[in-house]
């Protein structure tokens, strides 16, 4: 097996190939969804400015005039809500006592294993997905360069004028055919 075989059967590789093709997908989309947002803003400036004006006056009034209440309620509740949180701290205190007694401490590691067995089964899902789409970036551009190796090949082969470009020329092919067997190969692998 060549280097480049074992490169392209490395789920690492295809890994890094598919998160990368994501990372590029979604910065293609950047440039649209700013000028969304560019649009929407300047869409409703305007109106946030004459709303901002319109009840900056009301707001003013409005505020002077709820201090006041507020704090007549403030001192008014005062004494209630100290009553009703020294209740709630006795209540409270009596509750956590019955669930401590009906949650036994055996159960909390299995749990923990559950939790972290589900998120890293999520992991190896993500990991999966991006070699997937890793392996048809890569062979997709494997399919690439083989064609582009054909080509070179097809016009070295068409310069008969020289005896060394017959020989390279032929090395070329045979290495253009190598790599499309190769890629071909690797796509039947995976149907």
């Amino acid at each position: 097996m060549t280097l480049a075989d074992n490169l392209r059967e490395n789920k690492v590789v295809y890994t890094v190939a598919g998160a990368g093709d994501l990372a590029v997908e979604k910065l293609r989309e950047a440039p649209e969804q700013v000028g969304k947002a560019r649009q929407t803003a300047a869409k409703y400036q305007d109106e946030v400015r004459e709303n901002l004006d319109r009840y900056s006056g009301e707001l003013r009034e409005n505020l002077g005039r709820y201090q006041g209440q507020v704090r007549e309620a403030v001192t008014k509740y005062r004494v209630e809500v100290r009553k009703n949180v020294d209740r709630y701290r006795g209540e409270a205190r009596e509750n956590v006592g019955r669930i401590q007694d009906k949650v036994e401490v055996k159960d909390l590691p299995g749990a923990a294993v559950a939790y972290v067995t589900h998120f890293g089964t999520r992991a190896f899902e993500f990991v999966d997905e991006l070699a997937e789409r890793g392996k048809k970036v890569v062979h997709g551009a494997a399919a690439e360069v083989a064609q582009g190796a054909e080509a070179v090949a097809e016009v070295a082969a068409g310069d008969q004028g020289k005896g060394s470009s017959k020989a390279k020329a032929t090395r070329t092919k045979k290495a253009a055919g190598e790599q499309a067997r190769s890629t071909a190969s690797a796509r039947k692998s995976e149907s």
